[in-house]
């Protein structure tokens, strides 16, 4: 048995040294549980519990940072734990510039932050905790949908980037309550990073300064990690951000660990697709984790999946994956 902290084998890997086994985390989406403190800090710490991850990232709906300026949403069980949304408050291009920053301390985001603290307490410092982040961009697209998003980004840019700086402002603030709750990262979720729903120009005019100002906000804290959703992606743009964890959709980009290790300076997070430990036998996902490892000579790699573990996923798929790395 290891006496190896958590903390002393993620900043090992991190840091490109060889750990005492690799570390493995996932995490899911908790529809229902995420509309209360409560219930969400109670899933997450049973998850813990169950399995006793190397990283708790606490999973919040992806419409929290959003819900308090109108957005209004509905669980209607999707197997990714994502809710459907039946109101988004921007309609006009002329909408984003009524948007003021949010309380941290009020409505769904003082919900959030309540969750984190309850996880945090409970945890201490055995476990570290990320809260999850959605970057500017993406909270854009929850508050007027991403058609009509772009088209107020290409068409009417003074009065999106009104918008996008309330947003920007709300986040920081967020994360500042956060700090105060002692999280140990964040996790920054990008999603416009990819071709061809924006140009590379336009991402470095409207993703890139707003990633790297939150990113410059968070450098106090020792494990924030970047996840750059889907395919297509602009992943030499990405794998630049000074964060020590870098995870994205590896089986299904064309960008393998070993490659995107070329290119990043950190630790990947992934190594085995969501789908193979959704639908497939335990052996697929073990075969997939084995890889892995193998890809990266047992160094700077966070086991996991590149994106969220479904909400249906078998739970001997999962058991399969954390047991892997006690060989």
């Amino acid at each position: 048995m290891s006496n190896w902290s958590k903390r002393k084998r993620l900043e090992a890997t991190v840091s490109g040294e060889t750990p005492d086994r690799i570390p493995v985390a996932l995490w899911r989406h908790w529809p229902g549980d995420d509309q209360d403190a409560h219930a969400l800090a109670a899933a997450h710490l049973k998850w813990q519990q169950d399995y006793d991850w190397d990283v708790l990232k606490v999973g919040p709906a992806s419409s929290y940072s959003v819900v308090d300026w109108g957005v209004e949403d509905e669980w209607l069980g999707h197997i990714e734990g994502t809710r459907h949304y039946t109101n988004r408050p921007i309609q006009k291009a002329e909408d984003w510039a009524t948007l003021q920053p949010l309380d941290p301390t009020k409505g769904m985001l003082a919900t959030q932050l309540e969750a984190l603290r309850l996880v945090k307490t409970a945890v201490g410092d055995s476990v570290p905790v990320l809260a999850t982040i959605f970057a500017p961009l993406s909270q854009a697209k929850h508050l007027a949908d991403n058609e009509p998003m772009l088209t107020h980004l290409r068409h009417e840019p003074e009065l999106f980037r009104n918008g996008l700086e309330t947003i920007f402002e709300s986040t920081l603030r967020f994360i500042e309550s956060a700090k105060k709750i002692g999280i140990d990262g964040i996790f920054y979720a990008v999603q416009h990073a990819r071709y061809p729903l924006m140009s590379r120009e336009e991402y470095e005019i409207w993703g890139r300064p707003f990633d790297h100002k939150i990113l410059n906000a968070v450098q106090d804290l020792w494990l924030n990690m970047v996840h750059l959703h889907s395919t297509d992606v602009m992943f030499d743009l990405v794998a630049a951000y000074p964060v020590p964890l870098l995870n994205w959709h590896d089986r299904e980009t064309g960008i393998s660990l070993a490659e995107g290790l070329t290119q990043f300076k950190g630790a990947a997070s992934g190594g085995v697709d969501h789908w193979t430990l959704h639908q497939e036998p335990p052996e697929n996902t073990l075969a997939e984790a084995k890889d892995a490892i193998e890809q990266v000579n047992g160094r700077r790699l966070l086991l996991g999946t590149g994106c969220v573990a479904m909400v249906t996923t078998p739970l001997r798929n999962i058991r399969a994956l954390r047991e892997s790395v006690n060989q």
